[in-house]
C-alpha cells in the first residue's frame, strides 16, 4: 500500500499527528501510520495531496518511494521523473546527525541528472525529489508543487473570534467528510462555518446575539457559501440532529448568550444537551472541561498567554 509523508509545524505538534492521522482513516479506516519527530508517515489508499489540502499544519508533503540505508540511488529510483522535463532536490534532516545540506542536494542533482533527461529548476520544477533523514530511518520521496486552497474571506472580524486554524483542525479531528453536515451552536462571526465550506462540508450556525448573527451572514455572503444560519438560543440544535452530522464550537465562557443566565450553567446546560451519536469537538477554557463531564476521547491544550490557555476536547 503507498506510503505518504508529511512534515508538520512543531506548533501544537500532538493535534498535528493526530488531525493528519484522523483525515487519512476518514476516508480509508485502514490506514496505518508511524511518526519520527515532526514527520509523520501513513499507509493508505488515499492520495497525499487530500490528506495534505485538508490538513491544517503540513508544511512539506510527497509520497515516499523507498526506505534508504544511505544516498545509494540507480536508475530504477527515477521512473518518477519519466514525463518530468524539471525538477529540484531537497533534504530534510531530523536526525542528530550534522549533514552539509546545500552540498548534498548538489550532489543529488548532479546524479540525478546523470540517470534521467529532466533539468534542475530551483524554482518552480516539475517534481521535487526528498531524502528525509531521522534518527531511526531514512526515506527517499518525490512531491509536486501544489497552489494552495484559496482561504475564505472574512469582510468582518472580532477579537475574541475562533482561530480558523483550530476551527478546521476541529472539524478534521472527528472526520467529518464533504456532503455531511457540522453544525455551531456559538458560531460567531461564522469561522467554523467558512472553515467546513472550504473543505465541502456544509454547515448550521446558532448565535443568539443579532450583532454576530449578520457578521456571520455578511461573512458567508462575500465567499458565496450557503450555511443555513439561525438566529436562536444554542438549545435551538436540539431540534434539527436529524440535520447535522457533528458538533464544533468554541464556548463562550465568560460572555452569556442571555444575560439573565450564568455563563457556567448556561455552558452546563449546553453540554447536558449534547447528542449521543454525533461526532463532537468543543473549546473551552482550560480547567472548566472539569466540569463539563463529557468523558472526551482526546484532549489538547491551546496556550495562548500567560492567562489563558484553552483546551480542545474530541468526543
Amino acid at each position: 500500500m503507498p506510503e505518504s509523508f508529511f512534515i508538520l509545524s512543531k506548533e501544537n505538534l500532538e493535534m498535528a499527528k493526530d488531525e493528519v492521522i484522523a483525515i487519512a482513516k476518514t476516508y480509508d479506516r485502514f490506514a496505518k501510520s508511524k511518526s519520527f519527530s515532526n514527520l509523520i508517515i501513513i499507509q493508505s489508499k488515499i492520495n497525499w495531496e487530500k490528506i495534505a489540502d485538508r490538513a491544517t499544519f503540513v508544511k512539506t508533503s510527497g509520497q515516499i518511494l523507498r526506505k534508504m540505508s544511505g544516498l545509494f540511488l540507480g536508475e530504477d529510483n527515477f521512473e518518477v521523473l519519466k514525463n518530468a522535463k524539471t525538477f529540484a532536490c531537497r533534504i530534510i534532516n531530523l536526525s542528530s546527525k550534522k549533514f552539509e545540506i546545500e552540498e548534498l542536494e548538489n550532489s543529488m542533482g548532479d546524479m540525478v541528472s546523470k540517470l534521467s533527461s529532466a533539468k534542475v529548476d530551483l524554482e518552480n520544477p516539475d517534481i521535487i525529489i526528498y531524502l528525509i533523514f531521522t534518527n531511526q530511518e531514512n526515506f527517499f520521496g518525490f512531491s509536486r508543487p501544489t497552489t494552495p486552497s484559496k482561504r475564505p474571506k472574512k469582510v468582518k472580524k472580532h477579537p475574541h473570534e475562533l482561530d480558523w486554524k483550530l476551527a478546521r483542525v476541529m472539524i478534521n479531528l472527528i472526520g467529518l467528510k464533504e456532503g455531511e453536515t457540522v453544525c455551531d451552536p456559538f458560531c460567531g462571526t461564522g469561522t467554523t462555518l467558512l472553515e467546513a465550506e472550504s473543505m465541502g462540508i456544509k454547515a448550521i450556525g446558532v448565535d443568539f446575539d443579532k450583532k454576530m448573527y449578520k457578521i456571520s451572514k455578511e461573512n458567508l455572503e462575500v465567499n458565496g457559501y450557503n450555511s443555513k444560519m439561525i438566529r436562536a438560543d444554542f438549545s435551538e440544535f436540539t431540534k434539527m440532529q436529524d440535520k447535522f452530522d457533528g458538533i464544533v464550537t468554541d464556548l463562550p465562557y465568560g460572555i452569556a448568550s442571555k444575560t439573565s443566565q450564568d455563563p457556567k450553567e448556561l455552558i452546563k446546560k449546553f453540554v447536558s444537551m449534547l447528542p449521543r451519536r454525533k461526532k463532537i469537538a468543543i473549546m473551552c477554557k482550560k480547567g472548566f472541561e472539569k466540569e463539563l463531564k463529557m468523558n472526551p476521547s482526546k484532549t489538547y491544550d491551546i496556550f495562548r498567554h500567560k492567562t489563558l490557555t484553552r483546551t480542545i476536547l474530541i468526543k
